[in-house]
C-alpha cells in the first residue's frame, strides 16, 4: 500500500527575530535524515511541504533538489500570534526567549484555544483542524507510492490523533513529543488511512547521538 512519510523541520532557530530558518544544527540534521531515507531505500516518488522556509531548507538539506508541491495545510500554527492573543498584545520575554517557560505557556495556550478561547487570534482551531485534513487529502491523492512530506510539530500532531480518533488534548502531547526532522509513517489508500510509525529517529541512533536531539 501507498506510504505517506511526515518528516518534522529541522531545528529552527528559537528565540531570533526570525525562527523560520534553520539552525547550523538543523542543516545537519536534515542531512542525516536525507541519508537515512536512502540507505533504507526509501526514495520517495512525490515531495510536498508547507510554505514555510524551514520546511523548505530542510527539504534541500535532505539532499532532494526537485521544486515540491506546497500545500498551506502542512504548516504550523502560528503560535506567536496565539501567544500574542494570551498575553494582550505583547509577548514577555522569558516566554519569548526560556525554553521551560515557552513551553508551558505554550501548552497551556493550546489548550485554551481547542476550548475556543483566544478570540481574536488569526486562526480558530477549528480551521487548524480542516486545513491539516485537507494537506493529507491533498498529499494523498494520485497514484504516488511514496510521499514525502515536511511539516511540522503541531500539524504532526493533529495528523497523528486524527488518525487515531483522539481527544483534542492528545494533540497537544503529541505535539510536544515530536522531534526535529523525526519520521512519521501512514499507509493509506482510497479507503483507509492508519499510523504506521510515530517520531523515528534512526538517523540519530546508530551513533547514539543524543547530543542531535532537539524539539523546536
Amino acid at each position: 500500500m501507498p506510504e505517506l512519510m511526515v518528516v518534522r523541520h529541522a531545528q529552527a532557530s528559537f528565540g531570533a527575530d526570525n525562527y523560520d530558518q534553520l539552525s547550523e544544527l538543523g542543516h545537519r540534521q536534515s542531512e542525516m535524515a536525507g541519508e537515512a531515507l536512502r540507505e533504507m531505500g526509501w526514495v520517495p516518488d512525490r515531495l510536498v511541504t508547507g510554505t514555510l522556509t524551514r520546511q523548505k531548507e530542510t527539504l534541500h538539506s535532505m539532499g532532494f533538489t526537485d521544486a515540491p508541491e506546497e500545500h498551506a495545510g502542512w504548516n504550523e500554527y502560528d503560535f506567536h500570534d496565539l501567544l500574542r492573543v494570551k498575553h494582550s498584545g505583547t509577548i514577555p520575554d522569558l516566554v519569548q526567549h526560556d525554553r521551560k517557560t515557552h513551553f508551558r505557556t505554550l501548552r497551556e495556550t493550546l489548550r485554551e484555544w481547542q476550548d475556543d478561547g483566544l478570540h481574536g487570534a488569526a486562526e480558530s482551531w477549528a480551521d487548524f483542524k480542516a486545513r491539516i485534513q485537507a494537506a493529507r487529502q491533498f498529499s494523498t491523492e494520485g497514484d504516488a507510492q511514496k510521499v514525502l512530506v515536511i511539516s511540522s510539530g503541531g500539524a504532526i500532531g493533529q495528523l497523528v490523533a486524527s488518525a487515531m480518533s483522539a481527544p483534542p488534548e492528545q494533540m497537544i502531547a503529541l505535539n510536544l513529543q515530536v522531534k526535529n526532522t523525526s519520521m512519521t509513517r501512514f499507509i493509506f489508500s482510497s479507503r483507509a488511512f492508519f499510523l504506521h510509525e510515530f517520531n523515528a529517529t534512526p538517523h540519530f541512533a546508530p551513533q547514539a547521538r543524543a547530543d542531535m536531539l532537539t524539539y523546536s
